[in-house]
C-alpha cells in the first residue's frame, strides 16, 4: 500500500502491530501512529507517557520483550536508592527509561508541546514513522470501582487491575483538542488501522478527543479494527475484565459491536471464525486469520495481511462508487 497509513494504538498489543506495520511497509515514513495519552501521569516530578514510550521503544527495537514495556536489559539502581530513602517504587522505571522522562519533562517545562517532545525523542532513536500523541492537552483516565475512584496507574499497576470496573471517566477530555498533526495525517490517510489495543482505555480516549472521531470517520480510506480479544480472552491486560464490568460481550463480536458504524473491516482470530457472520451483519467485513503475534515474524505477517485487507476494502469501496 503506497498511501499514508494511520494507526491508532496504545499498550503492548498496539505497539506490536505498529512494529509489524513498520516492517511491512516499503516506506515506513508513510505511517503515522496516533497514541493514547490518557494514562500519562506525574511521578517524581517527571511526565510519564506509558503508551507513547511502549510504542516508541518497540519501534526502536529497545523494548523489553519479556514484559512488553520498558527498555531491554535496563537496570534499576535509581529505584533501589529511592527505596533506601524510604520511597515505595511501585511503578517500575529503569535507569535508561528515566532518561526519556527527564528529557521529555525538560522539553515540556521549556514550553514544547507533547507532540514536539515526542517527535524529538522518536527521531533521536531512529524511528522513521511519525509518532503523535492524541492531544497536547492533559487528559486523565479515572477508574470507578465498587471501592471508589482510582487513578488509572493506581488501578492498573499498583493494584494490578484486580478491581471490578463500573465506569471509566476521562477527566479533561471535553477541553482537549486533537494534535493538529494527527488531523493532518487522517485527512490524507489511505487506511486507518485500530491496533489490538484495549478498546475502552487505549482506543476509547483517542476517539473521545473532540474532533478526532470525526476526522477518523472522514478519512477517505477504510478503517480496520484488529480485535484484542481472542477466544473470549484478552491477549494481555485488563480489556476482558473491563468489557465484562461495563456490560460488553467479551468476544470478537463484542469488540465489533463497539466499533459498529465506524469500522469498515475487522480482523479476528481463526478460533473466532464462527462469529464472522454475526460480525458481518453489523456492516463490516471480517478477515479471519492467525491474529496472535508471537514474534517479529508474526507481527510482520499480520501487518501484511491487514494492509492487503485494507487494499481489498479500498478497491471494493472505489468500485461501488
Amino acid at each position: 500500500m503506497t498511501q499514508r497509513i494511520v494507526a491508532l494504538a496504545g499498550g503492548v498489543g498496539g505497539a506490536k502491530l505498529a512494529h509489524g506495520l513498520q516492517m511491512a511497509l516499503d516506506d515506513p515514513t508513510m505511517m503515522t501512529v496516533i497514541i493514547n495519552t490518557a494514562d500519562d501521569f506525574q511521578l517524581y516530578g517527571l511526565h510519564i507517557s506509558p503508551d507513547i514510550d511502549t510504542v516508541m521503544y518497540t519501534l526502536a527495537g529497545l523494548a523489553n520483550t519479556a514484559t512488553g514495556w520498558g527498555v531491554r536489559d535496563d537496570t534499576f539502581t535509581t529505584l533501589t536508592m529511592m527505596s533506601q530513602y524510604g520511597e515505595d517504587p511501585w511503578f517500575q522505571l529503569g535507569d535508561r527509561d528515566f532518561a526519556t522522562h527527564i528529557l521529555r519533562t525538560r522539553a515540556l517545562r521549556a514550553g514544547a508541546t507533547l507532540t514536539v517532545a515526542t517527535t524529538s525523542l522518536a527521531r533521536a532513536l531512529g524511528i522513521t514513522p511519525t509518532l503523535l500523541p492524541m492531544t497536547d492537552d492533559p487528559v486523565a483516565t479515572l477508574i470507578d470501582t465498587p471501592g471508589g475512584r482510582l487513578d488509572f496507574q493506581d488501578y492498573f499497576v499498583a493494584r494490578r487491575h484486580a478491581d471490578i470496573v463500573t465506569d471509566v471517566v476521562l477527566d479533561g477530555i471535553a477541553a482537549a483538542r486533537p494534535s493538529p498533526a494527527a488531523l493532518d495525517a487522517l485527512s490524507t490517510a489511505g487506511a486507518v488501522i485500530i491496533c489490538p489495543s484495549n478498546p475502552i482505555v487505549s482506543i476509547g480516549p483517542i476517539l473521545a478527543v473532540p474532533g478526532l472521531r470525526d476526522a477518523v470517520e472522514s478519512a477517505s480510506g477504510p478503517l480496520i479494527v484488529v480485535s484484542p480479544i481472542v477466544g473470549g480472552e484478552a491477549l494481555k491486560g485488563p480489556a476482558a475484565l473491563m468489557m465484562e464490568g461495563l456490560g460488553h460481550e467479551v468476544s470478537a463480536l463484542g469488540v465489533a459491536r463497539m466499533y459498529a458504524g465506524l469500522a469498515t473491516g475487522i480482523v479476528i482470530d481463526a478460533v473466532d471464525s464462527a462469529l464472522a457472520p454475526a460480525i458481518e451483519a453489523l456492516g463490516m467485513q471480517a478477515l479471519v486469520t492467525d491474529a496472535i503475534m508471537r514474534d517479529d515474524a508474526g507481527r510482520e505477517r499480520l501487518a501484511r495481511e491487514v494492509l492487503d485487507f485494507a487494499t481489498t476494502l479500498a478497491a471494493a469501496r472505489a468500485g461501488a462508487r
